[in-house]
């Protein structure tokens, strides 16, 4: 190092030990001011996280909840508080609310299902054709063996728990089956979610008959609360912090019904037959899941066209 740049490096640690020595030194009044002028401020001045007051009334599909029971309240808590802190998640469930509840709702009313299993679906899948790990799919994450059951088509080219409308109708079936067996809706939504097998087997061993007394897995337990915390939270958004305009929420595209009872050997070349294309005749009708139909039986579908 050079005779000049060690002088400037020397005078340098003087000048900083100076100023460390002074802060040391520093009147106590004066250092609280000095650290205040410096003090970052803490979140909690501009953002509040507030507790939730659970509603007294809750029920699911005029069942009344137990919240006197202290373990129903506190997971019905965890799921409020969980749910709505989510805010991305929950303001999803809001915006796709909007463009499938008025696809969902009429269905459930048709099959003599109360209104309040629109929620479940929102739980299953948040309002998207997702696989489980289990392997359940669809917005009603319906397994192959269950959805067979319930009359829904299921193969490699086409897998109808991806149609919302027969999927819908299928999941009512096995609810409407659950609810005869097991005596209330509630169980019902126990036992979609545990499936009649399991849940009655609990019952049985622990001896009890409801889903409120029963001892299940966490997913289980927490089954039922989060359907109530969903219901809950799109039923009174505003309320629980949402805030958003009409036209900030989504809506379902216009099609139109195409009757076809004979093979498409070629999607995407249909799809251009009717001023479409593959994209997007695939996002209206995800039920399809290849570049054909087969229809060897020449069973009648209907192919959601998009409106140009």
């Amino acid at each position: 190092m050079n005779k000049p740049l060690r002088i400037i490096v020397i005078l340098s640690i003087i000048i900083l030990s100076g100023v460390l020595i002074n802060a040391i030194q520093q009147d106590p009044e004066e250092k609280l001011e000095f650290n205040k002028k410096i003090e970052f401020k803490n979140t909690s001045d501009s953002y509040a996280i507030k507790a939730i007051k659970i509603p007294d009334d809750l029920e699911f599909a005029g069942e009344k909840v137990p919240l006197h029971k202290p373990d129903i309240k506190e997971r019905i808590d965890r799921e409020l508080l969980v749910n709505t802190y989510w805010q991305s998640n929950a303001l999803l469930w809001i915006k796709r609310t909007h463009k499938y509840f008025p696809i969902i709702e009429p269905i459930l009313k048709e099959k003599g299902v109360p209104n309040d299993f629109k929620y479940l679906a929102v739980i299953e899948s948040n309002l998207r054709n997702v696989t489980s790990p289990a392997g359940a799919k669809g917005f009603w994450q319906l397994l192959k063996a269950a959805a067979r059951e319930n009359g829904l088509e299921v193969n490699d080219n086409v897998d109808e728990r991806y149609h919302l409308e027969k999927a819908t109708r299928a999941a009512c079936d096995y609810l409407l089956k659950a609810k005869k067996k097991f005596g209330t809706w509630t169980m019902a939504a126990a036992a979609y979610h545990d499936g009649n097998g399991g849940l009655n087997k609990k019952l049985t061993q622990q001896q009890v008959n409801s889903y409120y007394d029963v001892l299940a897995g966490e997913n289980t337990q927490r089954y039922v609360p989060r359907i109530l915390a969903a219901k809950e939270i799109l039923s009174n958004p505003k309320k629980y912090g949402f805030q958003f305009d009409e036209d900030d929420l989504y809506n379902l595209p216009a099609s139109y019904p195409v009757k076809i009872d004979t093979p498409i050997t070629n999607i995407a070349s249909f799809a251009k037959k009717y001023g479409t294309n593959y994209k997007e005749l695939k996002i209206h009708n995800p039920w399809l899941r290849e570049n054909k139909l087969n229809n060897k039986s020449r069973k009648v579908y209907y192919i959601k066209i998009p409106e140009k």
